[in-house]
């Protein structure tokens, strides 16, 4: 898939000099040319698109010169949170890309009673896979991570946060809410259901019982697109 823009530290200078594999996948699979315009950002200031034109293409130097910069956020109409108590990191990977597209601002993980200890999240590694999704997608902002040590302290700091669970109520499209909180496998405890029955709960129209990932990327489709 085509990048829409490209990661460059140097995004925003008047020159840039592409070497290495960032120059074979122009060069050789994109085959860019003298006379082409790119798309860059900076990681450290993601919100502004800096567009340049190949000047010459050496054996192993893309030279590019500054066109213009601009202000241009890509972000979703709606802004969501994801507490999402903690599963399977490859579990998540698999999914990550697609939340990123989604529009997925923030997520939460969160050790939950059935989380299975020694789960290890990584989150530069998730970095680097939102990263990709980004330029692929036309995104401009990354999504947050952070970790929460019971559902208890993030309800406590959240406490509007609708909770996706077995009851009555069906999820229509159009709900507006920005903070969901979705279990892990084999749902929340008893005790968890217990401190969770004063929120607003919801669920799915599917006769199906879905994995954690699987309710995560169908609720956050729902509420986002």
């Amino acid at each position: 898939m085509a990048l829409t823009y490209i990661f460059n530290d140097d995004a925003g200078k008047e020159s840039l000099h592409v070497k290495g594999e960032l120059y074979k996948y122009l060069v050789k699979v994109r085959r860019h040319c003298e006379g082409d315009e790119l798309s860059f950002r900076s990681r450290t200031d993601t919100k502004n698109l800096h567009t340049y034109r190949v000047l010459h293409v050496e054996p192993k130097v893309l030279e590019l010169s500054l066109v213009c910069s601009e202000l241009k956020e890509i972000k979703s109409e709606k802004s969501l949170h994801v507490a999402w108590c903690i599963i399977d990191a490859n579990s998540i990977e698999k999914v990550l890309p697609s939340l990123c597209e989604i529009g997925v601002e923030k997520i939460s993980f969160i050790s939950c009673a059935r989380s299975q200890k020694n789960f290890k999240l990584d989150f530069k590694r998730f970095e680097r896979i939102t990263e990709a999704s980004m330029q692929q997608s036309g995104r401009s902002s990354y999504i947050e991570f952070d970790t929460y040590k019971n559902i208890k302290d993030f309800i406590d700091e959240f406490p509007q946060t609708k909770v996706f669970d077995f009851c009555d109520n069906i999820l229509n499209g159009g709900a507006e809410f920005d903070t969901v909180l979705i279990g892990c496998e084999g749902g929340f405890s008893a005790q968890e259901k217990e401190f969770l029955s004063k929120q607003d709960n919801f669920r799915l129209s599917t006769p199906m019982i879905l994995r954690s990932e699987s309710a995560v990327m169908a609720v956050v489709s729902k509420i986002l697109l």
